[in-house]
């Protein structure tokens, strides 16, 4: 795969299912148009090959209704404006719109008896967003809008903005009237998330603030609302942070959450828990199941309920007994995604769907203890990841892959550290990967102590610890590759981004002697001034490194900047709120002060997420670059 292969890449997502019809939303990068395009397909459960069912430019997240009549969907509307809120009939036809907000609505979530759909959005206070102020005025540009208030910590989010002065707000639309007005439940003063429907359809679940947010917390808990409107009412309240609730037939819940306390939150496997009134129980074991909730909410299937589960890099379709208690992952059956990643699922009845990819395959849908249905795949062959297993120094077991390219080598070689650090690397479809294969890089990718699915003591292993086992388990696992007969281990480079970036430039500064060169990308660099600038650093530096300032310094890259002598590429975007753009600047800055063929590229209009989301344009330009640094020191 090359960088201008980008656009070749068709990525199915969220999928839905009822009696034959099986829906699935397909995006594909546009890079000629700076924009993503795709629609939703339609892919018979008796094989034949998925169709083409919506027309329009982007259209997303598919929900069938209970009855099996509408297809209630989110359209993006042209020039990437807000998603909105359409419907369509099952049989076919035309869409209709539903909602008009200036934000865009989210994921649609129908009632039991398919005539209400529950949705969030975000609804931005008068004279903020483009709101005029008042009727009859103008609506003021983002450099006359009155300035920000903040008397809180918790203030904004990277790729969002600022939040307190647009809360997601819940809503309900009765579609039987076409002419109805969405309806708000709630005012606006706090945070609405994952909402869901009783079990008899009178009333709204949905995730909050602890207090619904009167200050600041990492705790969130499970409210309900009557679908007539009133004050909502506290249900559960969690052990740490809760996330989708749904209801089961028998008027019990079932939920994922975390158990933490404080700033605590961080590296903390997500269980299953059921709440039946009185105190809730946890199903799954917080040590060895951690739930993946990027994959969709738990789906209730007969006496079990269907979750994804993070498991050595692999994202598996679990089946969990409804009536469990304290379930080990071992004795969950595994439904899909053995050396996959599933990235959504969803049931009707015992027909159970899935979207899977693996590190070959872009994405299949798959009937689940059946056939593919369909691959979607890319136009550009792909290049399959090879297992790696060792040994630290101190005895730890140590797991990741290597991605090949094509041709006998010896194979230059790029490190490749995934973020989080409680992220992962896996058997699922990585872009990146491909892309450096596909110029003629062997791709190391190592999942450290510190990663996600290894069991919550792993994940948890480097809180205080950065730059400790971490490090050694990246090098063991580079040594157990570069043990290869076709790996060329005088030709070695080290990249990463977020954490990545933090071990990148960790790397550099105490092991440079083993690389060519580094790319480090949004890196964290300096625990003291992300502390005060990025989103999340008023609890994830003190979580992480501890509240010592000694101790932070201690755990900075940027303490030890004098160290580094390779050549170092500092990367980042403009608009990152997670490690904002000084942390790049004071690297770039200290290394070339020190000497050091230091060079920065920055990306005008992107967040963190830019290697994910950004735009296409940027993708593709930053793939380019990449391959253009490694040609110069790697070659």
């Amino acid at each position: 795969m090359r960088p201008d292969d980008l656009q070749s890449l068709t990525l199915p997502g969220s999928v839905s299912v009822r009696g034959d019809l099986v829906l699935v939303n397909v995006s594909t990068p546009d890079v000629a148009a700076n924009a993503y395009r795709g629609g939703l397909y339609a892919v018979p459960l008796d094989g034949g090959g998925a169709r083409r069912w919506t027309w329009a430019e982007r259209d997303l997240t598919p929900r069938i209704s209970p009855d099996g009549q509408w297809v209630a969907f989110l359209r993006v509307g042209e020039r990437g404006q807000a998603p909105q809120l359409h419907l369509m009939p099952a049989a076919g036809g035309d869409a209709r719109r539903v909602t008009d907000l200036k934000l865009g609505a989210g994921v649609p979530v129908w009632s039991p008896d398919s005539r209400r759909i529950a949705f969030t959005s975000r609804v931005p206070e008068a004279g903020r967003y483009g709101v005029a102020p008042a009727d009859g005025e103008d609506a003021p540009t983002p450099d006359t809008e009155a300035p920000r208030h903040i008397q809180r910590l918790d203030y904004r989010l990277d790729d969002i903005g600022f939040t307190a002065d647009r809360h997601p707000r819940l809503f309900v639309v009765d579609i039987a009237d076409a002419a109805a007005e969405p309806v708000e439940l709630t005012d606006g003063t706090f945070d609405v998330a994952d909402p869901a429907w009783t079990a008899d359809g009178t009333a709204l679940l949905f995730v909050a603030d602890r207090e619904l947010g009167v200050v600041e917390t990492l705790h969130k808990d499970l409210y309900t609302v009557s679908v007539d409107g009133g004050e909502p009412r506290l249900l559960v309240q969690t052990h740490g942070l809760a996330a989708y609730p749904v209801a089961l037939p028998d008027g019990g819940i079932v939920f994922y959450a975390t158990e933490s306390n404080g700033v605590h939150s961080i590296a903390r496997n997500m269980s299953l828990w059921r709440y039946s009134g009185g105190a809730p129980t946890r199903v799954t074991e917080m040590e060895s199941v951690d739930c993946e909730k990027a994959a969709g909410a738990p789906v209730p299937v007969g006496d079990g309920v269907l979750v994804a589960v993070r498991n050595r890099g692999a994202v598996e379709l679990r089946r969990v007994p409804v009536d469990g208690s304290e379930l080990p992952l071992s004795s969950l059956e595994l439904m899909a995604g053995e050396r996959a990643e599933v990235k959504s699922f969803a049931a009707d009845g015992d027909t159970v769907v899935a979207v899977v990819a693996r590190s070959d395959n872009t994405g299949e849908v798959v009937r689940v203890g059946g056939e593919v249905l369909t691959s979607f795949g890319s136009t550009v062959p792909l290049r399959p990841a090879i297992e790696l297993t060792g040994s630290a120094s101190d005895g730890y077991p140590v797991h990741g892959w290597l991605v090949l390219p094509e041709g006998e080598g010896p194979h230059p070689v790029v490190l490749a550290v995934h973020g989080g650090p409680f992220m992962y690397h896996g058997w699922g479809f990585f872009d990146e990967a491909q892309v450096y294969a596909g110029a003629g890089y062997a791709v190391v990718l190592p999942n450290p102590r510190g990663s996600a699915g290894y069991g919550q003591a792993h994940g948890q292993s480097v809180i205080g610890g950065f730059g400790t086992v971490d490090v050694d388990d990246v090098l063991s696992v580079l040594d157990v590759a570069l043990e290869r007969p076709d790996l060329d281990a005088d030709r070695v480079g080290v990249m990463g981004g977020s954490y990545g970036g933090f071990m990148t430039s960790w790397l550099a500064a105490h092991h440079g002697e083993r690389f060519r060169a580094a790319w480090s990308e949004r890196a964290v660099n300096a625990w003291d001034s992300f502390s005060g600038s990025s989103d999340i650093g008023w609890f994830f530096t003190d979580a992480y490194c501890g509240p010592s300032p000694e101790a932070q310094k201690a755990m900075s890259p940027l303490t030890y900047a004098e160290k580094v002598s390779i050549p170092f590429m500092v990367v980042h975007s403009e608009h990152d709120w997670r490690c904002p753009l000084e942390q790049a600047q004071r690297m770039f800055v200290a290394l070339r002060r020190n000497g050091v063929e230091a060079e920065m590229l920055l990306f005008p209009g992107e967040g963190h997420e830019l290697t994910r989301s950004g735009k296409p344009r940027h993708r593709k330009q930053r793939f380019d670059a990449v391959v253009q640094w490694w040609g110069r020191h790697l070659s």
